[in-house]
């Protein structure tokens, strides 16, 4: 193998937008695995399906009464979860499209859900400053657990295999630590909008509404690394960073419609600097295909989710 010659560049082609949804588009999840499907919420109470490759939309799942703020996909593809401004959290059958189970108890729109690994377990997090857990093998409607620790809302939830992390409007991120029973708050300082770990959980990216988005050591909450540049900025809207192609990049859109990417080493910001506008309006979710080093996804503001490769991946 030829020694690495450093990150590899971002995805910034333009292979496919997706535009069926009627309004803001506020998340885009890949399915597990080598699947290349999406799944989108969004203003218009929707979720679709997306086969990305040519574009199309396979199906869409229509029970939502309000938005759709975020969608979680289980392990094996044959679930996944839903929540935004009806107070409740959506189980669904993604081949039948049905809602297997409904999951009511928060006082405010759910902003974030997660599966655990074998998807028996499901955590969502609220405005009303909650984190719920939904036993999913129980017929019980009733939470396992709640968590109430964060003083304002909680905007964003990861469920690992030993711990749970949570990112708050109050400046924390706070991960729950399952095996042993222990809270550790690491206090950011500003409204916290998105927390992604990297795989062997040591450490994870922070995006908060101060334009900085910030790499923290998830033992010590130390910060190792922070990424920032003239021109990305991210203030008002929930952005989501995430790492790039073998986590050796960070990469974040923008409250102007920019792709950003980032050396997480050195923490230079990557070619194009600035980069161009690719949507209208608010990149609020950016995802990187969970196996393809040439495949990432934004959904914007703007109505449009948009698919990026590389130059001459079909």
């Amino acid at each position: 193998m030829a020694p690495s010659r450093g990150p590899q560049p971002l995805a910034r082609s333009l292979h496919t937008t997706l535009s069926n949804h009627r309004g803001p588009v506020h998340v885009a999840r890949y399915a597990k695995g080598t699947a290349k499907y999406i799944l989108t919420g969004g203003q218009d109470r929707t979720v679709r399906l997306w086969n990305p490759t040519i574009g199309t939309e396979i199906k869409v799942y229509a029970s939502h009464g309000y938005e759709v703020l975020s969608i979680s996909v289980a392990h094996d593809n044959s679930k996944f979860a839903s929540s935004g401004g009806d107070r409740s959290v959506f189980l669904w059958d993604v081949t039948t499209g049905v809602t297997i189970k409904r999951f009511s108890g928060h006082m405010g729109r759910v902003n974030a859900v997660d599966f655990n690994a074998d998807a028996s377990v499901l955590a969502s997090g609220s405005y009303d400053a909650t984190v719920r857990l939904w036993d999913l093998r129980s017929q019980s409607h009733v939470p396992i657990q709640i968590l109430e620790e964060a003083k304002d809302a909680v905007q964003t939830i990861h469920v690992g295999p030993t711990s749970i992390i949570t990112g708050s409007v109050d400046g924390h991120v706070r991960t729950y630590d399952l095996r042993k029973g222990q809270l550790r708050a690491d206090y950011i300082g500003q409204p916290v909008t998105a927390v992604v770990p990297t795989a062997d959980y040591t450490t994870y990216l922070a995006t908060t509404l101060d334009s900085t988005i910030r790499l923290m050591d998830a033992g010590t909450g130390k910060m190792l690394q922070s990424f920032k540049a003239d021109g990305y900025e991210v203030k008002n809207y929930r952005c989501r960073a995430v790492f790039g192609s073998e986590e050796a990049t960070v990469v974040a859109g923008d409250e102007g419609g920019r792709v950003w990417a980032w050396d997480l080493l050195d923490g230079q910001v990557l070619r194009p600097n600035p980069p161009p506008r690719v949507h209208e309006k608010v990149i609020g979710w950016t995802e990187h295909h969970p196996t393809d080093p040439g495949e990432m996804v934004t959904a914007s503001a703007d109505g449009t989710v948009k698919v990026w490769r590389h130059p001459g991946k079909s």
